[in-house]
Order: structure tokens, then C-alpha cells, then sequence
């Protein structure tokens, strides 16, 4: 049996978001030694959906030592601080899941067992009163956080942006090459297999050029190339609980305010996302095929623009799920590839930026030990699986009866995991988060709250409090905050003075 060596040659089937993140994280942390390709064509079209992101895109992009203003400047970024859903709960009400900390903890308990103990005795303002990311979305304001004020909560702003998907692709690959990597253009035609294991040893391009590797990455979007139409993974469909399938998108002309924040607004058989960039907006319209025409979908997006269109809108068909082996044999797969969670919390990027993460923490050898692999795709599973239940919740927790999609949605089974969260916070409004998913306790009581469902009875530890105690507390949590974003810079002015693009050539 031949010794395992250190992998020399990683090949990247697929350029894009996913592909040239992999790309230029890997060119950071392999040896030099270990010749990194990334294969796309120029024939194939990318997704390029996944504008919007959460806070986590900042450790990565520090990471990789990019310039913030930089990247902004380079991809038309502006900052996020929140996420505003429209209808969700029912018709006519909107409320905003924000990044960062809410209020503080006191006694030991976090801050929102003691708002729960005065909101149902009719004794606290609506939870946004007491976030800052919140009530800066609502005025329109922003700065990123001032270290030099820790005991603020300018101190601990959390952010993250939006962004031209295809402009950061190409900022990208512009980082990765200067690092080493190298880019061959060509579709590929053929995949080579070694004898006996399957294990795939090369691709062969249209023109015959072949392109040998001992790891290859599967960034080939929802097709799966390597992954799927080679190594039949496996699919894990979703649509039972996510039945979404499609989506159509179309970017409209900017309007002012420049606003800091994604907008979600739910339609009959859908939803519709807004993510104000400094050139334009990008907008789209996530729907069921089964309750809604792909003609109609179409129409409802033209009709709820800001402005008008700057292209025909374009269709993206989809499954929701993940595979059953994010990793098999040689080959991760990364991004689409991997799966689909529609893009209502913005946790595509994230989950591209996951895998990367992953891989190389357990990176392996030619030997591929079956623990690493194993261990890979059980912590791709929890990541995927958290993400999905968390997006389910905000389908299933509605009160809304116009439609058939949210009685069906409201009415279905759900995972139990799920089903135990809500129990738990229907209950005492105790909220745990499990190990390090992504979501944290004020995500989930946001959604939860914004969405109508409330405890029976407050925590008992909060009831130690004095009821005086504790309305003091949160006035001054949300004199504090108030006085906080009314020093912040409006979102345009800030991006105007710090990371403003260059216009576009014509």
C-alpha cells in the first residue's frame, strides 16, 4: 500500500462566488508548494443571487487581508444591519431581524427574559426599542463599531453588506491569481476516474486539454458535476417543509435613502427580496411553481419595484435540500453544489464561506481518511439542517389565511427540532442555542416575537426582579440606544465618505 502524501494539485471545477472564494482562501493557507486550478467556462452563466450577507463574511474577508472600503469600492457594496420582513406574520405587519446584541444581561439572566416580564404586563416598549442595529435600520443610519467605546453600544455594532455577486467573483479572482492561482477558461466534456475506488483523477476540456488533480473542489452550481452527475451523492429534498422552487430576478434603478438593510416582503405564493447596492437594487421574486405561474411570479415582481428595470428578469429554477455527501471520495462540494437553502436569511454566501472553513480545518492527505470525510459531512449537516429549521419558522409561524401557501405552511408538520425550540419558547420564552449553529439566542427570539408567538408566562428568575427595577433597566437600555443612533451618520452619507464606487463605464 502505497504511503499517503501531502496533496499537491487541488483543481476547482467552476468559477463564481463559490469558486473563487475557495480559490483565494486556499491560495492563503496551502503551501506554495500545492498548485492550485480553477476550471470555468465562459459559456456557463452564474447564479449570482447571493447579494446580501450576514455578519460572518467580515471574519472571512479579513482573512484573506482584503481592504474593506477596497472591496465595497470594487463590488458597489453598502452595509446591512438587519433584515425587514413585510407580511410575514400577518398582512400589513413588518418587523426587523437585527445583527448584534439586544439590551444587555442583568442578574445573570440575558437582557430578553427581563423584557418578556414586562412586555406581557402591558410595562415595555417593542423589542426594537432596546437594538441599536434595529432602530439605525429604521432612521436609516450607520457607522461601523467604535472599539474605542466598549461600555457602548456603538462599541459592538455588528455588519455585514451588500454587494454585486459577480463584481465580487471577479475581485476575487483578480486576488487569487496574484496568489498563485491558476485559471484555465474551457467547459469540461469528460471526467476521468481512477480504476477500482472511482476517485476522480482529471477533467478533460472541450478542446481536449486535461486537467489533473488528487482534491477537487465542486463549485458547478446546482448541477453538481463532479458531485452528483459523477459520484451520485445524493439528495436530500426540502421542499416538504420549503416549497419555494423557483425565482425570478431583476435588478431596477437605485432610489434614495440609501437604506441599511435587506427587505423581505411575502406575497401570495411567495416572497420578494430588495438589496439596495450603490448602482442599483437588486430584487427578486421567490415562488411556489404549484400555486403561482411563472408568468403571474414575473408580473407580481414588475409590479413591486422601486424603479424601473435595468434587464428582463431572469428565471432560477430550484430544489431546496443538500446533498447526502457534501464530500465523497475526492471531491467537496461548495456552493450550490453542495445545496440550496433559499436565500430569506441570506446565508448562501455563509455557507460557502462554512465549507471552506471546514475543509481546511480537516484538509486532508492522498490517503482521504474516512473519519475526516465523515466528520466533514456530519458538521455540513448541522450547519445545513440549523439554517433550514430556522428558515422554516419563519413559514410555519403565520397567521396568515389568504392564500393556500402559509395555511398549508402553518398547518404542516415540522422537524422536531423545530418543534421543540417553539415548545420551549412557548412556554417559559426560554430560547438555547445548540453548539455553534450559526443563529444565536436574539435571532431566534426575534423572528419568533415578530411573528406573533408569545410565551404563557414569563421566566421565573426574571420575576425576582422588582417591577420598578425593572422598567428603570430597560428605560435607560432604550434611552442609550436612542441617544446611540442619533450619532450615527445616515447609511448614504457614510458610504459616500467612505468606500463610494467609481461609476460605471458606459
Amino acid at each position: 500500500m502505497t504511503a499517503a502524501k501531502p496533496i499537491e494539485q487541488v483543481v476547482i471545477t467552476g468559477g463564481g462566488t463559490a469558486g473563487w472564494m475557495t480559490a483565494a482562501a486556499l491560495a492563503r493557507v496551502l503551501p506554495k508548494a500545492c498548485r492550485i486550478t480553477l476550471v470555468e467556462s465562459d459559456e456557463i452563466g452564474i447564479v449570482g443571487v447571493g447579494e446580501a450577507t450576514i455578519p460572518a463574511i467580515r471574519s472571512f474577508n479579513a482573512a484573506l487581508g482584503l481592504d474593506e472600503d477596497e472591496f465595497l469600492r470594487e463590488t458597489f457594496g453598502t452595509f446591512k444591519l438587519g433584515i425587514e420582513f413585510v407580511n410575514w406574520g400577518r398582512l400589513g405587519q413588518r418587523y426587523i431581524h437585527g445583527f448584534g446584541a439586544i439590551g444587555q444581561p442583568l442578574d445573570t439572566l440575558e437582557f430578553y427574559a427581563h423584557w418578556q416580564a414586562a412586555y406581557a404586563q402591558g410595562q415595555a416598549q417593542e423589542l426594537e426599542a432596546y437594538s441599536l442595529a434595529r432602530m439605525a435600520c429604521k432612521a436609516g443610519r450607520f457607522m461601523r463599531a467604535l472599539p474605542q467605546q466598549p461600555n457602548s453600544p456603538l462599541g459592538h455594532i455588528a455588519h455585514a453588506f451588500h454587494f454585486d455577486a459577480s463584481l465580487y467573483a471577479r475581485y476575487l479572482r483578480r486576488k487569487a491569481e496574484a496568489w498563485g492561482v491558476q485559471r484555465v477558461e474551457g467547459r469540461i466534456v469528460r471526467v476521468l476516474q481512477r480504476e477500482g475506488d472511482g476517485f476522480i483523477t482529471g477533467v478533460e476540456l472541450q478542446r481536449g486539454e486535461q486537467v489533473q488533480g488528487e482534491l477537487f473542489i465542486d463549485c458547478s452550481g446546482f448541477k453538481g458535476l463532479l458531485i452528483e452527475e459523477v459520484l451520485h451523492a445524493g439528495y436530500e429534498d426540502w421542499t416538504h417543509w420549503l416549497p419555494c422552487d423557483r425565482a425570478w430576478a431583476v435588478p431596477c434603478a437605485s432610489v434614495a435613502p440609501l437604506l441599511p438593510y435587506t427587505r423581505a416582503s411575502a406575497h401570495r405564493a411567495g416572497w420578494q427580496w430588495r438589496i439596495p447596492l450603490q448602482h442599483r437594487t437588486g430584487n427578486g421574486h421567490v415562488y411556489c411553481s404549484r400555486l403561482m405561474s411563472d408568468d403571474e411570479a414575473a408580473a407580481t415582481l414588475l409590479s413591486h419595484l422601486d424603479a424601473e428595470p435595468l434587464a428582463e428578469p431572469r428565471l432560477i429554477k430550484f430544489s431546496t435540500g443538500m446533498r447526502k455527501q457534501c464530500w465523497h471520495k475526492n471531491v467537496v462540494a461548495v456552493g450550490l453544489a453542495s445545496g440550496f437553502l433559499e436565500p430569506l436569511e441570506s446565508t448562501s454566501i455563509h455557507l460557502i464561506q462554512t465549507a471552506i472553513a471546514k475543509l481546511v480545518s480537516l484538509f486532508p492527505d492522498t490517503g482521504f481518511a474516512s473519519a475526516d470525510v465523515a466528520e466533514f459531512n456530519a458538521q455540513m449537516a448541522f450547519e445545513f439542517t440549523r439554517i433550514r429549521d430556522f428558515i422554516i419558522l419563519h413559514y410555519h409561524l403565520n397567521q396568515r389565511s389568504d392564500s393556500p401557501l402559509w395555511v398549508q405552511c402553518r398547518e404542516m408538520s415540522v422537524p422536531e427540532a423545530l418543534q421543540r425550540r417553539m415548545a420551549l419558547y412557548a412556554t417559559h420564552g426560554r430560547i438555547y442555542r445548540e453548539g455553534h449553529e450559526l443563529f444565536t439566542e436574539t435571532g431566534w427570539l426575534q423572528v419568533m416575537h415578530g411573528q406573533g408567538l408569545r410565551p404563557a408566562a414569563a421566566n421565573p428568575m426574571a420575576l425576582a426582579l422588582g417591577a420598578t427595577q425593572r422598567q428603570q433597566f430597560l428605560a435607560e437600555v432604550a434611552q442609550v440606544v436612542a441617544r446611540s443612533v442619533q450619532a450615527m451618520p445616515t447609511h448614504g452619507e457614510y458610504v459616500a465618505a467612505h468606500c463610494r464606487s467609481a461609476p460605471l463605464a458606459s
